[in-house]
């Protein structure tokens, strides 16, 4: 376990949460081997992510109906790079919806958001506030995992935009929190975590304005577990919110 690690797990310590014993990196999977195809003349090229056609979600009424549109649709390299669509986990009643930013590998494997390492660091962040798994919805602003892991490009979070939008739309949540920079950035044009963490945001989806709470990524806390202070005001921040709903 790295120092940063390490250090993050004692701040959840020292905010009272139980910590559990970290388990051991898993052996990397294997590759896939893709055989590749005949080079195409350039007019045939698939197009890239800005040139797909917007996904039509107007007759989406329905949780299920838009995680079936989103499991239909072509996203180009994002689709042909991804085993599958990653929808969202949690409890889509809740009060509170978390928007993260694009699915790893463990993601990718489950098709479910913030399952990895660092999404179990995200549970306990969230824990340490007292909230348990039934008090928030889990979802990102992408919904594949990136090619070569890469971070997500403005031309891939438009193409998945008619998602987020319709999902949050669909589930009207009091409080949306945003983690990581993409995903405030998506939401509310702001630029720079650093200095729009924890400043209270309005999102308008439509006709319908949400408050929104950019945090820290916890990939970010890892890096920087200096910032764990700072991510705590935060979190105090929106449980005092969530309180006074």
């Amino acid at each position: 376990m790295d120092a940063a690690l390490r250090s993050l797990l004692d701040w959840y310590a020292e905010m009272g949460v139980d910590v559990p014993k970290v388990p051991d990196a898993r052996a990397a999977r294997k590759k896939r081997t893709v055989t590749p195809a005949a080079t195409a003349p350039a007019a045939d090229k698939a197009p890239e992510p800005s040139q797909k056609p917007a996904a039509d979600l107007s007759k989406v009424k329905t949780l299920d109906a838009l995680q079936a549109a989103m499991n239909n649709f072509d996203a180009g390299a994002l689709t042909d790079g991804a085993r599958q669509a990653v929808f969202a986990r949690g409890n889509p009643d809740a009060k509170l919806m978390v928007i993260g930013e694009a699915p790893g590998r463990e993601e990718d494997i489950q098709g479910k958001p913030f399952v990895g390492p660092t999404g179990q660091l995200l549970d306990r962040m969230l824990g340490a506030i007292g909230l348990g798994e039934e008090d928030y919805y889990v979802t990102n602003v992408i919904n594949w995992r990136m090619p070569q892991n890469r971070n997500p490009k403005p031309d891939d979070i438009e193409l998945c935009r008619p998602f987020i939008e319709k999902h949050i739309a669909l589930v009207q949540p009091k409080i949306l929190l945003l983690v990581g920079g993409i995903s405030m950035t998506a939401l509310t044009d702001l630029t720079g975590i650093m200095k729009n963490h924890g400043q209270w945001q309005d999102v308008k989806i439509t006709d319908q304005s949400y408050r929104a709470l950019p945090l820290y990524h916890p990939a970010f806390l890892l890096r920087r577990p200096e910032l764990k202070k700072e991510a705590w005001r935060d979190l105090l921040s929106l449980r005092e919110a969530l309180l006074s709903l």
